[in-house]
């Protein structure tokens, strides 16, 4: 849209007005014409906007929003006034003017109304609920907000449902998207980070710095929350800026404190440094999200990739699956098993994004792994006489889902086709027959049931994954 509406202009002025290039007397008399000035003027001032309207990514309710609605509107009328004084030409130039003025005013105002940057802004209402109840309100109170497993995964899930929306390739879209999710990210970040490890506080015996230490110990653990309220905007008064001055002056005090000849106390500073680093990493996104880059992931380094990687993973599979069909077993693992290992060095730049789209290119490598390993332990499978019938039963199960399982690796439709569900009947059909298997109390049963049921599952998730139409 927004280079379809810089080339509009582009060709319905030409190159702006220039007094000082010769020309004839008529298209002279046309350039120096005061309506045709003014639409010059017009198109100056909407070629700044239209950057700006461009990669607005809030909401109708916001300061910014009304400015540029102001400013276009105004515009607009400004267009309506110009004395064409009845000429064709003047007329015409005057009604591209007003479509493009009124095609960036639709614009913003699609983008701001847009049913995706809705959910965007629901899900971080979400999150804020759920950080002030268990982080916020905690410490407001006076007392230590208790992270909870329970909150850890409420967070993880909302990044999950966050990826999940739907932009259309709309950058303002992606920018509102990049933005929520680099935030929830940080906060899950950090109260991650304050799971893995507490710092606990020394004896104030053991060195005349400790107690100094623990008393920015303390001011770390409430500067921990505050940056949760300032990532979340849960805080009105605070900024980022301020908190990271004061974070700051503490490690320029840690810093100057005389921990020399003990170690114990050296390494507990060490550790308390760490932390108000960690915490001032977070701290660099008042501007994040307006550098492109960062959220219009097509030309990006770790992306290509991740790219190159899925490409030659669905080459494998295809093999794979060929092999298969004719009653060979292709074992490409060693590759599969290199290309997992690349995946995991490539760089996420804390980019939830890049995160998110190399998690599902490791699910694919590992599901044509697990189908591999099935096959091979189908092959190699030899019964006995006296293998009892429950366990028979099971590997009967997990035969019918080996066959399952490559249709799905070469599904490629979607949730709406025949197929998709047909697919889905039948894996919830073989997880119904594995309950209805009774063990009898052999614990060979109950293992591979265990197994076999958390392998249907895999299963099934992955192929609700294929159909999600996730993008970067």
């Amino acid at each position: 849209m927004c280079a379809n509406v810089f080339g509009a202009l582009k060709s319905l002025f030409g190159k702006p007005f220039d007094g000082g290039k010769r020309m004839d007397h008529g298209s002279q008399q046309q350039q120096q014409h005061p309506a045709m000035i003014r639409l010059y003027e017009v198109q100056r001032e909407v070629q700044s906007l239209g950057p700006q309207v461009c990669t607005f990514s809030g909401l109708k309710n916001e300061r910014e929003y009304r400015r540029l609605e102001r400013e276009l509107t105004r515009l607009l009328l400004e267009v309506d006034q110009v004395d064409t004084e009845g000429r064709a030409d003047l007329q015409g130039a005057r009604k591209r003017a007003a479509q493009e003025v009124e095609g960036l005013l639709r614009y913003l105002e699609e983008n701001a109304t847009h049913p995706s940057r809705l959910a965007i802004e629901e899900l971080s209402r979400e999150a804020q609920g759920l950080v002030e109840q268990g982080v916020v309100e905690p410490q407001r109170a006076g007392g230590t907000a208790e992270i909870s497993d329970e909150l850890v995964d409420a967070v993880q899930e909302l990044i999950l449902r966050l990826t999940q929306v739907k932009t259309g390739g709309r950058v303002p879209l992606r920018k509102a998207r990049y933005r929520a999710l680099t935030r929830l990210c940080a906060v899950q970040d950090v109260i991650e980070g304050r799971t893995r490890q507490q710092t606990l506080p020394l004896s104030e015996d053991t060195h005349v710095a400790v107690q100094r230490i623990n008393q920015v110990m303390m001011q770390v653990s409430g500067a921990r929350s505050q940056l949760v309220a300032l990532l979340m905007g849960l805080s009105g008064r605070d900024s980022c800026a301020h908190l990271s001055r004061v974070l700051t002056e503490l490690l320029v005090e840690l810093d100057a404190l005389d921990v020399s000849g003990n170690a114990a106390v050296r390494n507990y500073r060490k550790q308390v440094v760490e932390e108000i680093n960690g915490l001032l990493k977070h701290l660099d996104l008042e501007g994040e999200g307006d550098d492109t880059r960062r959220y219009d992931l097509a030309q990006n380094d770790s992306i290509r990739q991740i790219e190159a990687v899925r490409g030659r993973v669905g080459q494998l599979r295809g093999e794979v699956l060929r092999h298969c069909g004719v009653g060979d077993l292709f074992r490409p693992k060693p590759e599969l098993q290199s290309l997992l290992t690349h995946l995991d060095q490539v760089d996420t730049a804390r980019n939830p994004c890049i995160r998110e789209a190399r998690r599902r290119a490791v699910l694919e490598v590992q599901a044509v792994i697990t189908f591999l390993d099935l096959r091979e332990a189908l092959i190699c499978r030899q019964p006995g006489s006296n293998e009892p019938p429950q366990h028979r039963a099971v590997w009967m199960v997990l035969g019918s889902l080996s066959d399952l399982q490559a249709q799905v690796l070469c599904f490629n439709g979607k949730r709406a086709d025949k197929s998709y569900i047909l697919l889905e009947e039948l894996l919830t059909k073989q997880l119904l027959a594995l309950d209805a298997v009774d063990p009898q109390g052999d614990e060979m049963t109950k293992v591979a049931r265990k197994q076999a049921v958390k392998f249907a599952q895999n299963i099934l998730s992955y192929l609700d994954m294929k159909t999600d139409e996730w993008e970067y």
